[in-house]
């Protein structure tokens, strides 16, 4: 029953969820799915198979599914700024990059201080057409989502870069930044560590910031959550503040202070998500070698 994979902490959550909707799954065969993301326009959703070095294209309309780009540098996360343009993380080049309207692709950011970034990670779009991203090292850890090397920054952090094309580091305080999202008033910037990966006594936790008057910097962070199940990685956050983040045994829910609302089982960790859909309250999941989808009572930050 649909019910099963649902796990309510706070009668809030039972609000936020339709106990008869079931997880659809849309797609099967991947490594290790990541960076959803979804185009109203054309109603559609990309997500990668990092290691298979792949794009993926989902058509909502018809269910078909298609390789939208391969090679494609181990692209990691994406977004869609503002214009509808699709905006990606690539470990092998080591930089977030752009594809224009008329399909060329621009170099938005490869390096920082005089040295090649790490392997960025996931990536969001401010209001201000400011772009956001995380960069940690797992794409130059090994061949196996991307090339392996040494790392040329002196750590793993996260970096803003401004429409002029500026790049200034915002986040230093964390061993291995992953995803990022906004408060719907982009207020606060939450990001989760999964440095758990390299250093065992890293507590795996979202940590949350909040963001500057001119929206170019960020005051010092505090912890927001940890995970009870894995690591967080990928999250995103609904038009009522509430987080929804990735996790080893699904999707957890958070209200703006904290409460874990309730969780979306999965029965293989989640490594991201979005909001789509026409009325954006279709979460999209990539749970490991699976996309899956799930009707909530929430609606995503457009």
């Amino acid at each position: 029953m649909a019910a099963s994979d649902y796990e309510i902490h706070d009668a809030r959550f039972a609000g936020m969820i339709f106990e008869n909707a079931g997880i659809d799954v849309l797609w099967s065969g991947g490594r290790w799915c990541e960076g959803p993301t979804y185009f109203p326009a054309g109603r559609y959703l990309v997500w990668s198979d990092i290691p298979n070095d792949r794009v993926l294209r989902w058509d909502e309309a018809s269910g078909h599914v298609a390789t939208f780009e391969q090679p494609c540098r181990n692209q990691n996360g994406h977004t869609r700024d503002r214009q509808g343009r699709l905006v990606a993380c690539e470990h092998r080049s080591r930089s977030v990059t752009r594809i224009e309207h008329d399909g060329t692709r621009t170099v938005v950011a490869d390096g920082f201080g005089g040295r090649r970034l790490n392997s960025p990670n996931d990536v969001i779009v401010r209001s201000d057409d400011s772009i956001w991203f995380t960069d940690p090292s797992y794409g130059i850890d090994s061949d196996y989502e991307g090339d392996a090397a040494p790392m040329e920054q002196d750590g793993r952090h996260v970096y803003r870069v401004d429409p002029s094309g500026a790049l200034t580091r915002v986040v230093s305080d964390m061993v291995q930044p992953n995803g990022l999202a906004f408060s719907p008033d982009e207020t606060l910037l939450y990001v989760t560590d999964t440095g758990r990966t390299h250093v065992p006594d890293c507590a795996p936790r979202i940590r949350q910031y909040r963001v500057a008057a001119d929206g170019r910097s960020v005051a010092d962070g505090t912890d927001f959550v940890f995970c009870d199940a894995g690591l967080f990685d990928g999250l995103r956050v609904d038009a009522a503040g509430n987080v929804w983040s990735s996790a080893g045994d699904g999707v957890h829910c958070f209200a703006p202070d904290g409460t874990l609302l309730g969780k979306i089982r999965t029965g293989e960790p989640v490594a991201n998500l979005c909001f789509g859909g026409p009325k954006r309250n279709r979460l999209f999941l990539c749970a490991t070698s699976t996309l899956l989808s799930v009707y909530v009572n929430a609606r995503g930050v457009s």
